[in-house]
């Protein structure tokens, strides 16, 4: 059985809440933790949407697909090289923001200006030397991000503290949805309604599960951390007007527009 979870806004109050039909039904407490059912009922259409966790930590998979790794090397006229081993780096919570928020171009960014479409694993409780095997139990459920780059950025600088970070590069939402199967997931992105990839979401390099235990070995796992997977293919550029959305079977369709700063 599946359930959306969400984070919303109504009026000055923020609450989390579990989506039925098109309303949603506010809790007391956090999804993956103790909880219960108010009495508070809201149209999910007269909500704002908010993303559906703030992670104490934010972690990011670089290269989990071979099609994104050979694009990206044939990019810098290199050739491929593909992780022996999972590999990951973070996020800054600054870049996060929820589905239909703007993504805000800077003044000064390149062209080369382009989306990422990613499934994310929700953790749902402390993980710490967690086996592959078991690595499941403890997501809570899935979510989507667009893991927004700066490319030129991205080859110039020494980090990855404006290529990937800046306000508003890091859509995610627009809710958790408890109960699915990954490996039975396809990932859609979209660009101003043309279909520009479509990738079987479970095709990685290292699973979700490897990653899970790895992490785990080293850096401790909080319930509302998340673990961003990746992407496949040659994103294309992006530009103030276009509209990315990024679809997720059985978790559904996170939207947003690029503007200019």
């Amino acid at each position: 059985m599946t359930t959306k979870w969400c984070r919303f806004q109504a009026g000055d109050r923020v609450s989390y809440g579990m989506i039925e039909d098109d309303n949603v039904v506010a809790i007391d407490g956090t999804p993956w933790g103790s909880h219960s059912v108010s009495s508070n009922r809201h149209a999910l259409s007269a909500v704002k949407l908010l993303v559906p966790t703030v992670p104490l930590t934010f972690f990011c998979v670089g290269i989990n697909y071979r099609e994104h790794i050979i694009a990206s090397a044939k990019r810098k006229g290199v050739e491929p090289k593909f992780p022996q081993r999972p590999d990951i780096g973070y996020r800054a919570n600054n870049a996060l923001c929820a589905h239909d928020d703007p993504i805000v171009k800077p003044r000064d960014a390149g062209e080369m200006f382009q989306y990422e479409g990613e499934l994310v694993a929700v953790i749902g409780k402390l993980a710490r030397n967690v086996s592959a095997d078991k690595a499941l139990d403890y997501v809570f459920g899935w979510t989507i991000g667009n893991d927004v780059s700066e490319r030129t950025w991205q080859r110039n600088d020494r980090t990855n503290w404006r290529a990937k970070n800046c306000d508003t590069f890091k859509p995610m939402g627009p809710w958790i949805v408890t109960g699915l199967n990954y490996r039975e997931m396809t990932t859609v992105i979209r660009l101003n309604g043309e279909e520009v990839e479509r990738f079987a979401t479970a095709n990685m390099i290292h699973d979700v599960e490897t990653y899970i235990a790895e992490v785990s070995k080293y850096c401790t796992l909080y319930p509302g951390d998340v673990i961003w997977m990746g992407t496949e293919g040659a994103p294309r550029n992006m530009k103030p007007g276009d509209v990315c959305e990024i679809e997720i079977t059985g978790i559904g369709t996170l939207r947003n527009k690029v503007i200019a700063a």
